[in-house]
């Protein structure tokens, strides 16, 4: 009975937001940039400026002094905080590059760093040993405290992680994944929401995620595994919870891929660590409501989910919850909308067509301005481009931008996320 009530109430704390989710709206009115002299880039020569703003970033970036010393040392520092990590070369290098496995380790709060340093050379070949091919990194916790792995400045350090591979280790931007374990899998919670556009899929181990909000996800394929008697803070049960709360958002909006893996008979450790079928409940939500225990063999290797996907990082589609940030970060953006740090409430949902040139944007209880990032691969820049915010329709003409190129290569080092023009919604 304990298990059916906190399902219940779970479930009514999240359908009661979505019901009226993105059906209030604040009156944004978009803004066009205003053309800047000789910054204008000409439709035809588009894909030759993105490849002269990418390569000028990185012959900027290789040569500069705090990356070579962050990557020869391999510990990134930010504020206070320094982060340091292991990293392998597994395999050949694929045709569009190494996918990237940041994988975090266990323990978490320590009067000394013993346990967490044990940990981390644990973890350094822990999901390491199965893998045939890809850039392996283990990452340190960059305190002795219970959120090792995100306390304020991990969030960018981690940006500058992905950036960093990309730029020495050939890198595929669009094959990046999240993996951890216990404490990690509290990192994994915590980051993967809040960094969503930067993975293609991630892998949940024995964490708990700490009433973290799920809208964010839309787009992150997303495996949560758990020991059937892993009872300390209820992870069991709540990583089933959560595996509901995610079946439940697909229902309402589509995306939210995701598995859940709740492991037959083990507690907090199990074997995800290898290629070899374990048991697992064959229905976790079966399991959590009426204990029905019956188990199908099942590869919970967290690679062999995640390989299956990679990132879109100009998804038709994207929900954006604005409470669900990590405000430390250097970068406003999420895949391509973007808001200062002081809009820090309400949800945003937003859709283009390139076919139609239009752009569709719903808010629900957006407490400041925001942006949305365009490039040719979604909008045509030759025709008007038709903006319809919470039901209200304007059309804009809107020029490429040399600025606006340079800076969005630059804020996230990805060249997935160029973008030549910035359109600002206003109340």
């Amino acid at each position: 009975m304990k298990r059916i009530i906190s399902l219940i109430v779970l479930l009514a704390a999240l359908t009661v937001p979505i019901a009226s989710a993105l059906a209030t709206g604040a009156g944004f009115i978009p803004v066009a940039p205003d053309p800047v002299p000789g910054n204008t880039i000409s439709v035809e020569n588009l894909a030759a400026a993105r490849e002269e703003a990418w390569n000028s970033y990185r012959e900027r970036m290789l040569p500069d002094g705090m990356l070579r010393r962050e990557t020869e040392e391999e510990a990134i520092t930010f504020g206070e905080a320094t982060m340091r990590y292991t990293l392998q070369v597994i395999g050949n290098k694929p045709e569009n590059g190494y996918p990237l496995y940041i994988a975090m380790h266990g323990g978490g709060y320590g009067e000394t760093p013993d346990e967490n340093d044990s940990q981390w050379e644990i973890m350094s070949g822990y999901y390491a040993e199965a893998l045939t091919c890809g850039v392996y990194v283990a990452v340190r916790g960059v305190r002795d405290t219970w959120d090792t792995h995100f306390n304020p400045e991990s969030y960018p350090i981690y940006d500058r992680l992905i950036q960093y591979m990309i730029l020495t280790q050939n890198v595929d931007p669009n094959r990046v994944y999240l993996e951890g374990f216990s404490a990690g899998g509290d990192g994994v919670w915590a980051i993967a929401p809040r960094m969503a556009d930067r993975f293609a899929a991630a892998n949940m181990s024995s964490g708990h995620p700490n009433g973290v909000q799920l809208y964010n996800l839309y787009r992150l394929p997303m495996q949560l595994q758990a020991g059937e008697y892993d009872e300390a803070y209820d992870r069991n049960l709540v990583t089933a919870e959560y595996g509901l709360k995610l079946d439940e958002l697909r229902e309402l909006f589509g995306g939210f891929e995701h598995r859940t893996l709740i492991h037959y008979d083990c507690g907090h450790n199990y074997e995800d660590f290898d290629r070899v079928p374990v048991p697992v409940m064959a229905d976790a939500g079966a399991w959590l409501t009426g204990q029905d225990r019956r188990y199908v063999m099942t590869d919970s290797f967290p690679p062999d989910y995640m390989d299956a996907f990679a990132r879109d990082p100009l998804p038709e589609s994207v929900i954006w919850d604005l409470s669900t940030r990590a405000d430390s970060r250097l970068t406003e953006s999420f895949y391509y909308l973007s808001a200062p740090y002081t809009t820090n409430q309400g949800l945003i949902r937003a859709k283009y067509d390139r076919m139609t040139n239009r752009v569709v944007i719903e808010t629900e209880n957006v407490n400041g301005a925001f942006s949305i990032l365009l490039n040719e691969r979604m909008i045509d820049f030759a025709r008007p481009v038709t903006f319809v915010v919470d039901g209200t329709e304007s059309a804009l003409t809107l020029a490429p931008d040399r600025q606006v190129l340079e800076e969005t290569t630059a804020e996230r080092g990805d060249p997935n996320f160029q973008f030549e023009t910035k359109v600002k919604f206003i109340i």
